[in-house]
């Protein structure tokens, strides 16, 4: 997928214009759940926000304690084998981390843990990687559809 080629010039042209500072200070953050802004240079911070199961809004540096929606768990909902219902979770998720001022959604969480001691990780979808790899697929595109990035972990 390429980008809109004037989106493109105008990513290259800060970047040319970034500072090494400035471009370190974008690999760390100003805090816990937000990206450095560089003002001069027109580039705001961008607020994250974990939840693969629904947008986490306690507790978070910065922002007030606001209720949120509790989605069913990855495994819960790669029992269903229907990606088409998954990409509307993402896609309610994604609305919910906009209206509560965020940016992108951490998850979903695509490792493939099963271990003796504690069987399958509620958080991840499968031991399968098919249908691991399908449900998170269509979270992502959910998520996305309400122009919120996804950020892939553990």
């Amino acid at each position: 997928m390429s980008l809109d080629p004037s989106l493109e010039q105008l990513v290259d042209s800060r970047l040319n214009k970034l500072s090494l500072k400035e471009k370190v200070s974008l690999l760390s953050g100003a805090d816990s759940w937000r990206t450095a802004a560089v003002e001069r240079l027109g580039i705001p911070a961008i607020t994250m926000t974990d939840g693969p199961h629904g947008v986490r809004s306690t507790n978070m540096e910065g922002r007030p304690d606001q209720p949120a929606t509790a989605m069913p768990t990855g495994i819960a909902l790669a029992s269903t084998w229907n990606p088409a219902l998954i990409e509307r979770v993402g896609a309610a998720l994604g609305a919910e981390t906009r209206a509560l001022g965020c940016d992108v959604l951490l998850g979903p969480c695509v490792n493939i843990v099963r271990t003796p001691l504690a069987g399958r990780n509620f958080e991840t979808y499968s031991e399968d990687p098919f249908l691991a790899g399908e449900i998170a697929a269509a979270w992502v595109r959910g998520v996305q559809s309400q122009r919120v990035g996804a950020s892939l972990k553990h």
